[in-house]
């Protein structure tokens, strides 16, 4: 059996052929996120034309709360646009069509295709322009009441400080995501004008102030890490996402196992990087129609 995958982030759109063992079967397809609803379903519709002779099943990998029943989104989010729920994946193509949440995709393919088979807790968090998270416990996707669980959005401040893209103030994902760490840079350098690259090249270069920001934004990361652990007791925590890379995995494992008080963790890289949200959502569509 053979899905597209088909992973839809606020930049970039990737797509590729992938098999049940989470093998790609083709070359990784990249496209840029257009800015309307009409705009991204016709480059949706064309994706899948293309591929579309190929494959059994669509498995959509999606920024966005997605229902329980794998068709619909339920809610706009702050990097695409604001109608954007409003496609209808699942005429998308004649074949069928499951979507699923970024983060609920890339903790699937992490669980899933993990070769320690009897690991069956693991927190996902997807640090990119925003942050993503999904959840797995005893082996199963925690999905919540009407599919909105593990969502980032949980308090860091009550001082309002930094406004989210959800609208609300100081969540988790203002503070540990590349914007996070943007505005982590501009607050401490009084530039108004830095970014993470600024900060990332400044790190290389041994800039003290630059290091300074990074482990600051690092702290809020432990912070966050640390009540999701106490809450979920995992086996690993995994990070994923573009950010993902300038974490100090080892110290943030050390400090987080120093102050939960639940039994210890890993925090380690995700497997498939920035691919685990397409595999995973490959892999989740061929499961559901078997």
């Amino acid at each position: 059996m053979k899905s597209l995958g088909i992973d839809i982030g606020g930049t970039k759109i990737y797509a590729a052929v992938v098999a049940e063992n989470g093998t790609l079967l083709s070359e990784i397809k990249k496209y840029a996120t257009p800015k309307t609803r009409k705009e991204i379903e016709q480059i949706l519709k064309e994706i899948i034309q293309n591929f579309e002779a190929q494959v059994d099943v669509i498995g959509i990998s999606t920024a966005g709360a997605v229902d329980n029943t794998n068709t619909k989104i339920l809610g706009s989010t702050g990097n695409l646009c604001i109608d954007y729920p409003k496609i209808n994946f699942m005429k998308l193509s004649s074949k069928k069509v499951v979507i699923e949440n970024d983060a609920n995709c890339a903790a699937w393919a992490e669980f899933k295709l993990n070769p320690e088979k009897n690991k069956q807790n693991i927190v996902v968090l997807t640090l990119g322009t925003g942050v993503g998270g999904g959840i797995i416990v005893n082996g199963q996707l925690l999905k919540g009441k009407n599919g909105a669980a593990g969502e980032m959005h949980f308090k860091m401040s009550r001082n309002k400080r930094r406004q989210c893209t959800c609208g609300a103030y100081d969540c988790f994902e203002i503070y540990a995501s590349g914007t996070g760490l943007k505005l982590t840079a501009q607050e401490l350098s009084g530039n108004p004008a830095m970014t993470t690259y600024d900060v990332i090249e400044g790190v290389k270069n041994k800039d003290e102030l630059c290091s300074k920001i990074l482990q600051t934004w690092q702290n809020d990361i432990i912070d966050g890490i640390i009540g999701l652990a106490n809450i979920f007791d995992p086996d690993y925590v995994i990070l994923s996402g573009s950010m993902a890379q300038f974490v100090d995995y080892e110290k943030i494992t050390l400090s987080v196992n120093k102050e939960i008080v639940t039994t210890p963790t890993k925090v380690i890289p995700a497997k498939f990087a920035n691919n685990a949200g397409l595999i995973g959502a490959a892999i989740l569509a061929m499961e559901k129609i078997k």
